[in-house]
């Protein structure tokens, strides 16, 4: 039996909940102050936490992101410094054992207020924007492209970030300079696409296109250059398409949870719920197929196994 973890309660100063993260603060002897991550089993579509979640969700997100923080050690500095229970103080051994595999521990950081998001293949929000003006985030793309396809060169397509019920919003590259700074935002448009390239070679050869994503990044006291933080390369942040199984001009299937907005939008259409708080429960083959898929592209990636029972 998979325990399904949606809330936690922990014994720690200044618990904040976002969508699906629980975060506390931590203080550590060696290094002061840190930030608890938690990844629950909750599950948000279309800006909506939903009434049921997913058992073990958390675990194989957590999971992924600790292989791409790895991955990507030499290439970016990070937040991430241990997944380890035992490393976090003044827990009991229930608390411990309820965070394996789902927790990180981290460096606080002053996020920068702009999402980095990269588009290698155009589908969701970025082609219904194009449909309507030809470009994306104010950049001006080919005509004729349709659903899913393949761009010449990927594209930088930064949000703002929105509070826990609110839609981010895409914004201009120029936006984004009046937000953070001219530097800055060229800093981030460099590090994303660089990041994104790097993952999408790497995912391709595993059979998996890495279609879009998005990360965030923060700034320590002590530095000026930015960390990556968040989440890395999830099928909660990125879309994960089967490479052989690819079709430019219609929706493409995925290892993400495109399965349960699929079945959100047909709920959608028959009335019975108005994308508005609160969530409608996930039918069983939903939530074993979402699963089912997350777990695919965790073995497709990492070339191991995540046993969720343990």
């Amino acid at each position: 039996m998979v325990t399904t973890v949606l809330q936690t309660d922990l014994n720690l100063p200044n618990r904040r909940q976002g969508k699906v993260r629980d975060l506390y603060d931590v203080e550590l002897t060696n290094r002061g102050a840190a930030l608890l991550i938690v990844a629950t089993d909750r599950i948000s579509a279309f800006d909506v936490v939903l009434a049921s979640g997913l058992p073990g969700k958390g675990r194989v997100l957590t999971q992924i992101s600790k292989f791409w923080f790895e991955f990507f050690a030499d290439i970016v500095d990070h937040h991430l410094i241990s997944t380890d229970p035992a490393d976090v103080p003044g827990l009991s051994d229930s608390e411990r054992a309820m965070l394996q595999d789902r927790m990180m521990l981290c460096r606080r950081t002053e996020v920068i207020p702009v999402e980095c998001i990269a588009r290698g293949y155009l589908t969701g929000s970025g082609f219904k924007e194009y449909l309507q003006t030809g470009s994306v985030c104010g950049i001006k793309l080919a005509e004729n492209i349709v659903n899913s396809d393949r761009l010449t060169n990927p594209i930088f397509t930064p949000s703002t970030k929105a509070e826990v019920g609110d839609h981010d919003e895409n914004i201009s590259f120029e936006q984004g300079v009046s937000v953070v700074g001219q530097g800055t935002m060229e800093w981030l448009r460099s590090k994303t696409l660089d990041l994104y390239s790097r993952a999408s070679e790497y995912a391709l050869s595993k059979g998996i296109i890495l279609a879009d994503t998005k990360f965030e990044f923060g700034v320590l006291e002590d530095s000026s250059e930015p960390i990556l933080v968040d989440e890395i390369f999830t099928p909660d942040s990125s879309r994960f398409w089967p490479a052989d199984d690819w079709e430019p001009g219609r929706e493409q299937s995925s290892f993400d949870k495109q399965i349960v907005r699929n079945y959100l939008e047909t709920v959608v259409s028959e009335g019975t719920w108005d994308k508005k708080p609160p969530g409608p429960v996930l039918p069983a083959q939903v939530v074993e197929g979402t699963m089912q898929r997350y777990l695919e592209a965790y073995e497709l990636l990492t070339g191991e196994s995540l046993d969720l029972s343990k």
